[in-house]
């Protein structure tokens, strides 16, 4: 895998193209539980082929199966240029889908959870998530992330991010404390990624290939030129659009890990970045 780096709050190196972990105990919040062997490996061989930036939470899993303690069996002992980013935020309802908020009281007891779930002693950079899955915005975020910074002071974190953000909220985080990544839709507003890059903060898509909003025939036409996969082109255009922009796609498979880091191999002239943005 092509080495292309991004330092995390100005003293984590990671590759710009990393792995999300939510679909590793299940395709979807809703879908069938996987076998926890196919989640280890796939998670191994993320690692082998130079991924060292994992992206997980606490919530993606569903009865024994979940994403934090695959993490830990696969790679624990951690190497010591793996950096983790969980989320906290989100609670699970009676149905098992995150569908609640913690209150600022409760985010210590998240903290500690992935603390040990994961099985570290600092979480190296945990993500206020607010809202559900609708757009962000509409709600004060000030109280929440304020009790992420106490942790932060005490320790247990060593960088804060926030996800599902809009400009208002992500300037009430930064007047508490730094914030060092922030975590939207790969469709939100392009003017809060400008922000994030003139501030040297991260900017990390969740569905980054888009969660079935792109325009497959749009990229495929671009990955049928570049002899790629619509997947890898989509990946590819991510990682062009700005060098704060990390990609952490998401899978189940081996197959479909391999084909995903190939795309940081993928070279997208100005052409094809055009015919991308429409």
């Amino acid at each position: 895998m092509t080495i292309n780096t991004f330092s995390l709050g100005g003293d984590l190196t990671i590759n710009r193209l990393g792995f999300g972990a939510m679909r590793l105990a299940m395709g979807t919040f809703d879908g069938p539980t996987r076998a926890p062997e196919g989640g280890i490996a796939v998670l191994r061989r993320a690692v082998e082929l130079g991924v060292n930036h994992i992206d997980t939470a606490g919530f993606y899993g569903r009865g024994a199966v979940r994403a934090n303690e695959l993490i830990r069996t696969a790679l624990s002992p951690y190497r010591d240029d793996l950096v983790i980013a969980t989320k906290v935020g989100p609670l699970l309802g009676p149905d098992g889908v995150p569908s609640e908020q913690a209150t600022p009281a409760q985010l210590r007891g998240l903290v500690e959870a992935d603390l040990r779930s994961l099985g570290l002693d600092r979480l190296d950079l945990v993500y206020l998530r607010v809202g559900g899955m609708s757009g962000p915005g509409g709600e004060s975020i000030a109280e929440r992330f304020a009790a992420l910074a106490e942790l932060r002071a005490q320790g247990l974190i060593r960088h804060l991010g926030v996800s599902n953000v809009d400009a208002a909220q992500f300037a009430e985080a930064r007047a508490i404390a730094p914030v060092a990544a922030v975590q939207n839709r790969r469709t939100s507003d392009m003017g809060l990624l400008a922000e994030c890059e003139g501030a040297s903060i991260a900017y990390v898509p969740y569905f980054p290939l888009g969660g079935g909003l792109l325009d497959a025939e749009q990229f495929g036409k671009v990955a049928a030129r570049l002899g790629a996969t619509t997947a890898q082109a989509a990946i590819a255009s991510l990682l062009a659009t700005s060098p704060s922009t990390l990609a952490i796609p998401g899978t189940g498979s081996l197959a479909h890990l391999e084909e995903n880091l190939a795309a940081s191999d993928l070279s997208l002239g100005d052409e094809d970045l055009s015919e991308l943005r429409g």
